[in-house]
């Protein structure tokens, strides 16, 4: 073969001759957007959505923070905190209700969804069980985006803010149980945990989700002996590869359960439904026959609990006494601690917005991402949640179809 050949066949080979995929280029225009942060009205809700550092973060990348003043003391953060980051404070909510996307913590109040204009998106938590007909009807008017942040995926399928908070919540109920089992008027003066020559706590948690195996996690690492119930094989079997140690598992069989309540200093209610009620697992025959000073958390409470003598309590007044067993059946345990779950919400939120910005705007963001999109229960003032449209009687459309159809 003479040179010239050898220099096509030298030629043919490289990168010029190899056929390449047709690249289109896809235009991005980022997105200014203007957040409003108004201050939480919700009786004890004390966590806000973005703190003050996750606000300079997306001030530096242009976007505007409006936050209506002393929105963050609850969770012991003062105006001055978001002013240095360079977010916006205002002293009237409704300059905040004017920004493009308002975020929150609980559901806006009927007050202050008339506060909104047209439009606008607003992302919260959703909390069916306490939303009525005219909420949807009023963010349907005037045709808003509403993004419930609980019903958000990620890459993998699962719940990120619902795993966040019930972390939160496994792990405090615990020192909740500790404050109350050491106390001599609510407990009896207990220690839990373990100590040399003494028998250790025995912990009872009904429910292998989330909260049990945070609850579960924090308890073991006390030295506590801990004891875990659920009719899942499944999850029972994931708790134990989770934390990587045999502990005592059981599936929610009545016999077992009133052995092990006999001898439980405490009992953690953890049971989760993905849609309506939990159902009643403990019976108050056996709550009965626990020890005197014996403490119950029941987690579930948010759902309507289940254990059945817990009745719904406060942060005010927490627990109650019912048979000589101490009850804390407060709903929304991580406003326990909010200064933590903000920080939690804000680690979600902020890369959340950059993403919209960058994205150039909530639509073509949703169009993208499938996890956002299953958060939205309306969009332009369309309801995209078949059963909230079912219930309250609104006209339904399919969330994928009206992305289909968006330019």
């Amino acid at each position: 073969m003479n040179e010239g050949s050898n220099d096509i066949l030298k030629y043919g080979t490289g990168s010029k001759m190899l056929p390449r995929e047709e690249m289109l280029e896809v235009s991005k225009h980022h997105q200014s957007l203007s957040i409003g942060i108004p201050k939480e009205i919700t009786y004890q809700e004390h966590r806000i959505a973005l703190v003050p550092d996750a606000i300079g973060l997306l001030v530096a990348n242009g976007h505007q923070v409006l936050i209506e003043s002393g929105a963050g003391a609850g969770a012991s953060f003062n105006d001055k905190d978001f002013a240095e980051y360079g977010g916006k404070i205002v002293y009237s909510s409704n300059e905040v209700y004017k920004a493009n996307i308002i975020l929150k913590v609980a559901p806006a109040s009927l007050p202050e969804i008339d506060k909104l204009d047209s439009r606008q998106t607003i992302i919260s938590s959703l909390n069916l069980t306490e939303d009525k007909e005219k909420y949807f009807k009023k963010l349907v008017s005037k045709k808003m985006t509403a993004i419930g942040f609980e019903y958000i995926k990620d890459k993998v399928g699962s719940f990120p803010v619902i795993r966040a908070m019930s972390e939160i919540a496994g792990n405090t109920s615990i020192f909740i149980a500790s404050e109350y089992l050491s106390n001599s008027r609510y407990g009896r003066g207990i220690m839990l945990g373990g100590f040399p020559g003494i028998n250790p706590t025995e912990i009872m948690i009904i429910g292998a989700g989330t909260v049990g195996e945070y609850a579960a996690r924090v308890a073991l690492g006390m030295g506590a002996l801990v004891r875990v119930f659920d009719n899942s094989l499944y999850k029972l079997r994931r708790l134990q590869n989770t934390l990587g140690m045999r502990l005592y598992t059981s599936v929610l069989q009545p016999k077992e359960l009133l052995r092990c309540m006999k001898t439980a200093d405490v009992l953690i209610g953890a049971m989760h439904a993905h849609e309506g009620r939990t159902p009643c697992i403990i019976s108050e025959d056996y709550v009965q026959q626990m020890k005197e000073g014996s403490v119950i958390i029941d987690v579930s409470i948010d759902q309507g609990g289940c254990i059945e003598t817990s009745r719904v309590t406060d942060h005010k007044n927490p627990v109650f006494q019912k048979h000589g067993v101490t009850h804390y059946c407060v709903p929304n345990i991580p406003s326990r601690v909010p200064y933590t779950a903000s920080y939690a919400l804000s680690n979600f939120f902020a890369p959340v917005l950059l993403r919209i910005g960058q994205e150039g705007g909530v639509a073509s963001m949703l169009k993208s991402d499938f996890g956002m999109r299953n958060g939205v229960y309306i969009f332009n003032g369309i309801s995209t949640k078949r059963y909230i449209s079912e219930y309250y009687k609104v006209p339904f459309q399919d969330i994928d179809l009206l992305m289909a159809a968006f330019h």
